[in-house]
């Protein structure tokens, strides 16, 4: 069983002693420490809830909600929702903030509490250890029998999302229905075989052909929307002649498309594919993490804008956006993030905003994504000794590469004309993380085989 504490939330399997996984003591004692500090933080006695559709997400609710009341908190339900939903109906209803009960894109047997603020973001770092230390400490009280909180289901956030999306400016409902597309969408038992279609209707797509669209939670496949795991939406979208195919995570934030020749659009083409029509018509410059591919930059700078890179984390990605007023981010996982709606990843707005620019582009979607820089990505670990010092490692890589243009924001990242490589330590295990990108998966894999073998020499092994 495994429980992780961090500062966006509290992850585990569900099930197992108390402290091993994600036991209803454990969620008891952490949404007692988050109610506790919001009201603390705001003085505002509300805080909204939503889940996505996994096994374990009602048992989760009852427990979130109930604890809340307990502490005298009055509680806006959401239901079935969505991670950007919950994101948008935080300041909607003047919360203090959210709680969203999704694991994201992990397996079934998995759960979570996300925590956002006031503003409907993910609280920073300095947030999350207070939340914790509240947790550890037990510093909280519950509320008297007179002074138990409400609880008010709310299910008009899903209109009031799609309607949000309908009103931007970059999103043109009309393009996008004369186009005729049609589409399969892939959102693995889980709430965006609610919210997906919902939306493509509300655009005006008439022919959509649903595939795990079905809320029940029994994810079909792994639910992280990787080309390995989409193999089912490749087939139906060549069986349905369908112009394109859409997945989807659990909690509906990240985005993947599957173009009409079955092939792979590419999950890190989604921020750039968006980015780009974003670009087309607002100046300005983009964020995403150290991970995701160049092809980002490429665009923001043939549109005249600049490029920043973030550490690791959607919370990272949102500071950054705003000390740069980017009008584009996110991350190479399909996370799309436009501020012009809010500061979180929302599939939701991807799914506007790449149709919308397919139908003016007004060719297949193969060859729009052909009309992107091609680059692989290669995703290596290296298995170190426990106890190593991994910090001291990284700096003598650092110095080996010292002339070449490299970050030490998050790891140690290095770039190579337009290649880059970046390792970073993980927090949970003895191992080094080696991404490369290259114009091709041979020369991605002998930049990372070449930084291998380097650490290998320091190490002597």
């Amino acid at each position: 069983m495994t429980l992780i504490k961090s500062i966006s939330g509290i992850r585990g399997t569900i099930g197992g002693a108390a402290g091993d996984g994600l036991t209803p003591l454990d969620i008891v004692k952490f949404t007692s420490a988050f109610g506790a500090w919001t009201v603390a933080k705001t003085g505002i006695r509300k805080i909204v809830v939503g889940r996505d559709a996994r096994l374990s997400g009602a048992m989760v609710n009852n427990l979130v909600i109930g604890t809340l009341q307990g502490l005298g908190i009055d509680v806006i339900d959401l239901g079935l929702s969505t991670t950007p939903t919950v994101e948008v109906a935080v300041p909607a209803e003047g919360a203090a903030g959210g709680i969203i009960l999704t694991a994201s894109h992990n397996p079934k047997q998995w759960n979570a509490l996300k925590l956002l603020n006031a503003t409907g973001e993910f609280i920073s770092d300095t947030d999350g250890k207070e939340v914790l230390e509240l947790a550890d400490n037990s510093d909280f009280s519950y509320a008297q029998v007179d002074d138990l909180g409400t609880v008010t289901v709310n299910d008009t956030y899903l209109q009031k999302h799609i309607d949000e999306i309908l009103a931007l400016k970059l999103v043109d409902k009309e393009a996008i229905a004369a186009a005729d597309f049609k589409v399969v969408v892939d959102a693995v038992n889980s709430t965006g075989g609610i919210y997906v279609p919902a939306l493509l209707e509300a655009l005006g797509v008439k022919t959509i052909n649903k595939l795990y669209c079905d809320p029940t939670g029994h994810f079909p496949h792994n639910p992280e929307p990787l080309p390995e795991n989409l193999t089912e939406l490749s087939k139906q979208v060549l069986a349905n002649g369908a112009d394109l195919g859409i997945a989807v995570d659990p909690d509906v934030d990240r985005l993947c498309f599957v173009c009409e020749d079955g092939k792979m659009f590419g999950e890190e083409y989604t921020l750039v594919a968006v980015a780009d029509y974003v670009l087309q018509h607002t100046k300005g410059n983009t964020v995403s993490n150290l991970s995701s591919t160049r092809a980002l930059r490429d665009v923001t700078e043939r549109a005249g804008g600049e490029y920043h890179a973030a550490a690791v984390g959607e919370v990272n990605v949102v500071t950054k956006m705003k000390e740069v007023n980017a009008v584009i981010g996110g991350e190479g996982n399909g996370g799309v993030i436009y501020p012009e709606t809010h500061y979180g990843r929302d599939a939701l707005a991807g799914i506007a905003l790449f149709l919308t620019h397919l139908a003016k582009y007004g060719k297949p979607v193969s060859a729009l994504r052909a009309s992107y820089p091609n680059y692989f990505i290669s995703k290596n670990k290296i298995e170190l000794t426990a106890g190593m010092d991994i910090d001291g490692l990284l700096i003598k890589v650092e110095e080996k590469y010292m002339q070449q243009p490299h970050s030490t924001i998050d790891g140690l990242k290095i770039e190579f004309d337009k290649q880059w490589v970046h390792l970073r330590k993980s927090n949970t295990e003895p191992i080094i993380r080696i991404y490369s990108e290259a114009a091709d998966e041979a020369a991605a894999n002998a930049l990372a085989q070449q930084i291998i073998t380097d650490i290998k020499g320091i190490l002597n092994i």
